[in-house]
């Protein structure tokens, strides 16, 4: 730890240093029309190398403080054509732009898709759609800058540059992402708000917020990742909001993309994709379907994807859009292993043939965007989804033999959810600075119908009937649940360098369990000896109240300070309620999670040639959900555990090679860059003294991401080193136990190239991933897709060509 902190002061003292010799000039000027030399009021005057930027004023005035050197100057506003010149700056300058009318209504999009991003990372804007993201931690992938295995959503390579993310690596088949930060559980992404333009995408945002639908990554354009301060505007989760920007419709009347990829195990992977933009409509759609045979037994996979979306602008004001997604797959699951299989190696066997699991994903959304004024903006976000979610198999122990006559569990999920999310952004003036205002409301209502019963037996197939359909036996439940939030945050800019963002929201929710289970008592075979029927209905309700500040200071224009600190809520879910499964049982006094987020970070330009962003963060989770075990040594008790502190420190610094040797080689860049995590989460508070000081289920303590990309012309290449510390799975943090569902999770390396050219209309993709075919696990299941330990893909080759007419 001395180490750590001389490195720390070291740091900030450099970083001080660098900004007391840094030479600063004012570039000054007027926005106005071309047309009629009117001022464009709201005006964003931004650039993007430095990511520094600010708004006109009533008159259309701007002012920005920029250091010596060459500059690119970007304006734009709604509604006009956008413009940039080029600058140099070695004294106070002024400077004037001249917006023309556009033909065309541009949106916010188009605005981030100018941005440059060094190897695929950039950073929200201050102000960025209808959102505020100043003095908030955030990181915005751009996947078209690097090469990766897109083909079937390598999380590894994805999100490699962002720091302090735990990803589950457990679904070669890529159909779906399990991720967290800051000691978060990463199953199915459930701690992240996530969000398909903007809009949920999860299975029940409020009572079940698991992620069973992504979208094929040949068609994201950009990842935008806000922490836990993102509470304020999207919601109660403590681990913020993720969300995944579709592409926008080509320029031209119709453009044909198609890409087809095949990989080890049988993996083949078909994309397609069409847009076009005419007049006042644009459109964009896609279709992909992927199948492979797993590289376990047992793990073959089939799937299909789509989406179509069409934008209308019936005048400059107003924009109405229609979006609709769906996703099938139906995949073989393995089961897990125990820890004797792990140890002898042999990772490709599977100890189950009958598990499957099946999801059918609807998704529609209908968005509206009208500009009052160049000051003030709508956004309506109304979103429905219509799903639903198989999981058939044997959830017996993973030690047991499984009898091949005896029947299998089927758990059947119905979502059936409405919402509309509603966004007001207004600019206005405050002692002379630019301010914005974001207002909004959120009107939810969701249904969930679960099922769980015996399903047929005497077969391997993929049988998703109950045995009786009329009456399931184990579990007919409905949840209902109804969500009304309000909230208000603000962007007060106090002088040219020192910001403040004020922000709270208000709450109301209203959960309900309503119908019948049966308690099972199974004998040590695992056969049922005794079912008592009970009915319930349950119903609470509660409103609260959400405050959060955050504050900015710019040392110099390419270097920036930001705290911040949110309250953070969490509803207990529909699995928290009611669930029958031989591997645990549910506490029936279960509660909320309540707790807040805090960081103070540093980001920006340290030099012309490196950039940095290293922040330490505090998250107080109190009422902690996890798993214990109870005095039947076999089985887990699921309840508030207790209250965690989870402390740490998260840093990503990448290094342009070319600048840094004073070497300008037009169209190529050489970039190093490594991303460093501490994480010290323990147990503060427990509902026994056996996990106090013990450390938070799924927290590697260190875990360290470092690679090389390098591009030239149309070429590009990159290269990732991985290394996650070991983890446990429960809060008592044993090391081993008969049942392989808990117990350590050791630590790993692993590496991965990728590669990718582009010659004309024609790309061309491929890679290895695992180079070293390091044999590791990341995850201990207690149901599915085990029990036991699921063992990460071992080195595998992709490749793909595509091309775009």
């Amino acid at each position: 730890m001395t180490k750590i902190s001389f490195h720390i002061l070291f740091t900030i003292s450099v970083i001080f240093s660098q900004s007391l010799f840094a030479q600063e000039y004012v570039v000054s000027g007027v926005v106005s029309r071309q047309e009629s030399l009117s001022a464009v009021v709201d005006a964003d005057v931004f650039v993007e190398k430095l990511n520094r930027g600010t708004s006109t004023d009533s008159q259309g005035r701007f002012k920005l403080t920029l250091p010596r050197g060459n500059h690119r100057i970007d304006v734009f506003s709604f509604g006009l054509q956008s413009t940039y010149k080029m600058i140099e700056v070695n004294a106070d300058l002024k400077i004037d732009f001249f917006l023309s009318e556009n033909l065309e209504v541009l949106n916010e999009v188009e605005v981030i898709e100018t941005r440059e991003s060094l190897g695929g990372i950039t950073r929200l804007r201050a102000v960025d759609g209808f959102g505020i993201y100043e003095a908030k931690k955030n990181e915005v992938i751009i996947l078209n800058d690097f090469a990766s295995n897109k083909a079937n959503t390598n999380a590894r390579q994805i999100f490699a540059k962002v720091p302090g993310l735990n990803i589950w690596e457990s679904d070669f088949a890529g159909l779906q992402l399990d991720i967290a930060a800051r000691g978060l559980g990463p199953s199915r992404t459930a701690n992240f708000n996530t969000r398909q333009n903007g809009y949920d995408m999860s299975a029940d945002a409020l009572g079940y917020p698991e992620s069973y639908y992504l979208p094929s990554m040949q068609a994201v354009d950009r990842i935008e990742i806000v922490r836990g301060a993102a509470s304020l505007q999207y919601g109660t989760q403590f681990g913020g909001m993720l969300n995944f920007k579709l592409k926008d419709a080509p320029a031209k009347p119709f453009e044909l993309q198609l890409d087809q990829s095949v990989g080890s195990f049988g993996l083949l992977n078909s994309f397609v994709s069409a847009g076009g933009t005419a007049k006042k409509l644009d459109y964009y759609s896609y279709y992909n379907y992927r199948t492979g045979d797993g590289w376990r037994e047992n793990s073959e996979f089939d799937a299909h994807l789509a989406f179509g979306r069409i934008n209308v602008s019936p005048n400059e004001k107003l924009k109405l859009g229609f979006e609709y997604s769906y996703m099938y797959y139906l995949a073989r699951q393995p089961g897990g292993l125990t820890d004797d299989d792990f140890e002898s190696g042999d990772f490709e066997a599977s100890r189950r043939d009958r598990n499957w699991f099946r999801v059918s994903w609807n998704l529609m959304a209908n968005t509206i965007d009208y500009r009052f004024s160049d000051r003030t903006k709508l956004n309506v976000r109304n979103f429905a989804l219509l799903s639903q979610r198989d999981a058939l198999g044997d959830l017996l122990q993973i030690t047991g033999l499984v009898n091949p006559q005896s029947d299998r569990t089927l758990i059947r999920d119905n979502f059936r959810n409405f919402g509309s999310e509603i966004r007001l952004l207004h600019r206005y003036s405050f002692v002379g600075k630019s301010a914005a205002l974001v207002a909004g409301a959120r009107f939810y209502k969701g249904f969930t119908n679960r099922k769980q019963g015996f399903s047929t037996s005497r077969t391997t197939d993929a049988d998703f009937s109950f045995l009786n359909p009329q009456d399931p036996a184990n579990f007919d439940y409905d949840f209902p649940s109804l969500n009304n939030s309000y909230f208000l945050e603000s962007l007060i800019n106090l002088n040219d360098r020192l910001s403040i963002t004020p922000g709270i929201r208000f709450e109301y929710i209203s959960t309900t369990a309503e119908g019948q289970w049966r308690a099972l008592t199974r004998n040590r075979a695992g056969d049922i000896i005794f079912s008592t029927p009970n009915t319930e209905d349950r119903t609470d309700t509660r409103g609260f109240v959400l405050l959060g500040l955050g504050g900015s200071y710019y040392i110099n224009p390419s270097l920036n300070l930001y705290a911040n600190i949110s309250q953070n809520y969490r509803s207990i879910t529909f699995s928290d309620l009611r669930i029958e499964n031989p591997n645990f049982k549910l506490d029936s006094l279960i509660t909320d999670e309540r707790g807040f987020n805090s960081d103070i970070g540093m980001r920006g330009a340290l030099t012309r040639w490196l950039n940095i962003d290293a922040s330490l963060f505090l998250l107080q989770y109190n009422n902690r959900i996890g798993e214990t075990f109870t005095t039947e040594s076999s089985r887990l008790l699921r309840t508030n555990i207790g209250d965690s502190r989870h402390l740490g420190l998260e840093t990503f610094i990448e290094a342009d090679i070319f600048k840094f040797l004073n070497r300008s080689i037009e169209n190529s860049s050489l970039s190093l860059f490594t991303n460093f995590s501490f994480l010290k989460a323990t147990y503060i508070r427990g509902i026994d003294l056996s996990i106090l000081g013990r450390r938070v289920e799924y927290v590697p303590e260190v875990m360290l991401r470092a690679g090389i990309n390098y591009r030239y012309g149309s070429l590009k290449a990159g290269f990732q080193y991985s290394y996650l510390g070991d983890q446990f799975s429960d809060a008592t943090n044993s090391i081993s136990n008969p049942n392989p569902i808990t117990g350590i999770i050791p630590s790993y390396d692993v590496l991965d190239l990728s590669f990718e050219y582009a010659l004309s209309r024609y790309k061309f993709t491929c890679g290895i991933n695992n180079i070293l075919n390091e044999k590791y696990f990341t995850r201990r299941a207690v149901s599915y897709p085990g029990p036991g330990i699921i063992p990460a893909t071992i080195r595998s080759f992709y490749f793909s060509a595509g091309a775009t007419f």
